[in-house]
Parts: C-alpha cells; sequence; structure tokens
C-alpha cells in the first residue's frame, strides 16, 4: 500500500463528527484510533489535563533518533496535531489531514530515524483554546503540554505544529491574506505555507526547499513578537510555544483564507486534495530528516 492509500485509509476512520463535548462517541472513536496507529511503533504515553472540570488526554509517542549510542541525547523535534473539531463540521481538513500525516511520520521516523528525537503528540481541545488577558494561549491540550514541558524545563529542538495540509485551489484569486501580506505572496491556494517565529528562519527555508523539491509550492513567513501583529498566524497548537518561548511553526494550507469548508458541515473527505497532502507529508519527511 502506498504512502496515499495510507492517507486515504486514515481519513476514512478520522472524518466524522469529533467535538469533544457535543460529538463524545465520534471522538472517543478517533481517540482510540490515534492510539491504535500509534501503538505500533511503541509506547503511547497519555497526558492527562483538565478543563471545565472535564479530564482530556493527549497522546504522545517518544522515537529515538539516529544516533542512540550518544551519551548526550540532543533535544527533541516536537511533532503535533490536533484531532478534535468544532460542532457540526466531520473536520477533513481540519485537521484529520494533520492528524492522517502525524501517524505516517510516525511510521517514517521509526523505520529510517532522524538526527534529533521525534515526539508525536495528538493534541486534544485545539477548538476550545484561547488567549488570556496577558496573551498567553491556554485552555488546550497543547497550552496544558507545553505548561508541563516548561516546569520540567525540557528543551526542544523545534516545535511543529500540523494544522490543515489538504485543500488546495490553482484559481487565480482563491488565496486571501490579511493585508498587506497579499502583496508579497501568490493569489492561488495551491501551495503549503510554513509560519514559524524568527528564531526558526533557516527552518522555514530549509523545510520550504524540501516541499518544492517534492513538488509542492511552498511559501514561508517569519513573524516577530509571538504573531501579535498577524493574528492569524496564532490559530494552531503552536502558538502556546511561541508564548513559552520556544522555537516552533505551523505548516498549513492556510485554513480560513483559502478553504471555503472551514468549520462547516461541508469540509468533507471528497474536498481534499489527495496529491497535494501526500506530496505536504513526503516534503515533512525528508526536510525534518535534514533538520
Amino acid at each position: 500500500m502506498n504512502l496515499q492509500q495510507r492517507l486515504h485509509n486514515h481519513l476514512t476512520q478520522i472524518v466524522r463528527d469529533r467535538d469533544p463535548f457535543l460529538a463524545t462517541a465520534g471522538h472517543f472513536f478517533v481517540q482510540q484510533y490515534i492510539h491504535a496507529e500509534l501503538s505500533q511503533w511503541g509506547k503511547v504515553n497519555i497526558h492527562e489535563f483538565q478543563v471545565r472540570g472535564q479530564t482530556f488526554q493527549n497522546l504522545i509517542l517518544n522515537l529515538p533518533c539516529l544516533n542512540k549510542a550518544s551519551k548526550r541525547e540532543p533535544p527533541p523535534i516536537l511533532i503535533g496535531a490536533h484531532y478534535d473539531t468544532v460542532p457540526g463540521t466531520p473536520g477533513a481538513d481540519d485537521n484529520a489531514t494533520g492528524i492522517s500525516v502525524l501517524l505516517e511520520l510516525a511510521k517514517a521516523f521509526t523505520s529510517q530515524p532522524a538526527k534529533h528525537p521525534i515526539q508525536l503528540v495528538a493534541f486534544d481541545l485545539e477548538e476550545y483554546g484561547f488567549t488570556g488577558k496577558d496573551g498567553i494561549a491556554v485552555g488546550s491540550g497543547a497550552s496544558a503540554y507545553a505548561d508541563l514541558l516548561r516546569q520540567q524545563q525540557q528543551p526542544l529542538r523545534l516545535m511543529i505544529s500540523l494544522e490543515m495540509l489538504g485543500y488546495s485551489d490553482p484559481t487565480p484569486g482563491s488565496q486571501r491574506y490579511p493585508s498587506p501580506l497579499e502583496r508579497f505572496y501568490p493569489n492561488r491556494g495551491d501551495f503549503i505555507a510554513l509560519i514559524g517565529n524568527l528564531p526558526v528562519i533557516p527552518d522555514l527555508i530549509n523545510l520550504s526547499q524540501n516541499m518544492r523539491q517534492v513538488g509542492v509550492p511552498s511559501e514561508w513567513l517569519p513573524v516577530p513578537n509571538r504573531g501579535k501583529i498577524v493574528p492569524q498566524t496564532r490559530q494552531s497548537d503552536h502558538a502556546p510555544f511561541w508564548d513559552r518561548g520556544y522555537r516552533a511553526m505551523m505548516v498549513t494550507d492556510t485554513a480560513m483564507l483559502r478553504n471555503p469548508h472551514y468549520h462547516k458541515p461541508s469540509d468533507r473527505l471528497e474536498t481534499l486534495n489527495l496529491d497535494f497532502l501526500t506530496g505536504v507529508c513526503r516534503g515533512l519527511i525528508q526536510g525534518i530528516k535534514q533538520l
């Protein structure tokens, strides 16, 4: 079975209503599917956190680096994707695509380890996170986990958030931007975007080049001041890591700035471009190995 077929198989299991409060059966099913898929490659650790008096789970798989015999292991690359949806949407692009790629990264980096340890995290409650009065992202699985890492003084080589990876539209004018970015980037929504804080500029360039090498158009955007100048750049699980001082980036098809099905019942499997999604997955595997 090739990569595109495996991604399609994951999507058929994950694409369903899975809001953690209003579609609990679908949410539980997808949570268990992710756990079973990741368990093929190692022990899955569960990070529990509480929101609104309920307990939720982030699912974590740690994969060793290439040189396991080294006395001092380098800091890990954390790659995360959220598995929850907003009410009433099956969430094909948002974010079944990100989770499907996450599951394939587990397979890829088990068979061919990277230079750094890889920590794969399926985050819950991304859709319910918010920015507090102090400007810090809170209330999500990613913010709870970033708090834990900070408390443990755990360094990261890089955090990568996979946020909507499967929608493309080559029609002129299909891509929108917060002003004035439209002056500098293409107006066709057929590229993958890489958005990071300033310390990750070399990584943005590296990953963008690898995307292009596998045939996926790619654009990158560095943002200062934790993305506050362009609030749309904060809308995923990387923002809590920016807020806590980590090097982090988001990989995205730009969500509502391109995809007309964003947060709607029409965000379904048949709206996705699986060739595009497969290329993004290949580019990530190739690029992350070089970090």
